[in-house]
């Protein structure tokens, strides 16, 4: 891929992403708006409508919708969005403070998803209807067809509360990090496994993996030099599409496992109505996703040759 090639691209998908990140956080900031007034979660009932008022003042939250959303706008690109209602501290802070734990576990399960994934898809499209392929594809129909929360649930009575290896939630040390980095990362290796089997018996069967046995070559030679690297377009394709999942995915399992994340503390917000702290959740998730899809555009010319030669 040329230089000029490869910028043009990555502004065209940074100028999306732009997009996409802005569109999303005002959805957001619209339906909180629409939803419960703020001030009602922060108030009781013998507190006075001028001290409501006040309060609404205080908070930002008085005047016009459109001037309310001109000043988030304005806030959002300097990535201020207030402090929190409940903490009184910056929104962007509280949610920067989870956000470690939060891609902690995603790349933990991602690494699970590719570790048990690919390896499992090549075998089992080396070795079409022994054993290996029957319970990767098993693997794959259970990982794909299993709620986050009951695998969750169920993985924490069998290890932690009947076999006591592991423990029931939280976070310290690498014991905690393991079942929920299994129960979200399952459905991504199943994704991985699945794709990675097609794509390799797909490609196994192609005249260029012929010539390349004809010349004499080590089967593991055109398996790895070869035939892998153009089977793993499909599933860099989906990693995209799974990063978001996994984002998504552990909004629920942080909350099972109580691992102190960004999710576990996005449910808290809407429970409690702490509208700027959300807004600041969603603004770095949704930039985490688009930031995921970008990469996954730009590791097509390195993993298949043939797209970078076509650029030029």
């Amino acid at each position: 891929m040329g230089g000029a090639n490869f910028w043009a691209i990555l502004g065209s998908r940074l100028l999306q992403g732009l997009l996409v990140v802005f569109l999303v956080v005002s959805i957001v900031f619209l339906v909180s708006r629409g939803a419960r007034d703020p001030v009602e979660y922060l108030t009781t009932d013998e507190t006075t409508e001028e001290e409501k008022q006040l309060l609404r003042e205080q908070l930002g939250l008085s005047g016009p919708l459109a001037e309310q959303y001109g000043r988030f706008l304005l806030d959002a690109v300097q990535l201020d969005l207030g402090n929190s209602f409940i903490s009184d501290r910056p929104a962007m802070d509280e949610v920067a403070g989870r956000s470690v734990k939060t891609l902690q576990l995603g790349l933990a399960a991602l690494i699970f998803s590719l570790v048990l994934g690919l390896p499992l898809g090549i075998i089992a499209a080396l070795r079409r209807a022994s054993p290996t392929d029957w319970f990767a594809r098993l693997l794959a129909v259970l990982g794909q067809a299993t709620p986050n929360f009951w695998l969750g649930l169920m993985l924490i009575f069998f290890f932690s509360v009947q076999l006591g290896w592991l423990p029931t939630g939280g976070s310290g040390s690498f014991k905690h990090i393991i079942l929920p980095t299994v129960t979200l990362g399952l459905l991504s290796c199943a994704a991985a496994m699945r794709l990675t089997r097609s794509g390799m018996i797909d490609v196994m069967g192609t005249d260029f993996v012929r010539t390349a046995r004809a010349k004499g070559l080590r089967e593991s030679t055109i398996i790895s030099r070869h035939a892998l690297r153009h089977a793993l377009l499909p599933v860099a394709t989906i990693l995209g599409i799974q990063v978001g999942r996994l984002i998504a995915g552990s909004v629920i399992v942080e909350q099972v496992f109580a691992w102190p994340g960004v999710g576990r503390l996005m449910l808290h917000t809407i429970t409690v109505g702490d509208f700027p702290v959300l807004l600041a959740g969603i603004l770095v998730i949704s930039a985490a996703i688009v930031i995921a899809n970008i990469l996954v555009d730009l590791s097509y010319p390195i993993i298949d040759p043939r797209i970078r030669a076509g650029a030029r």
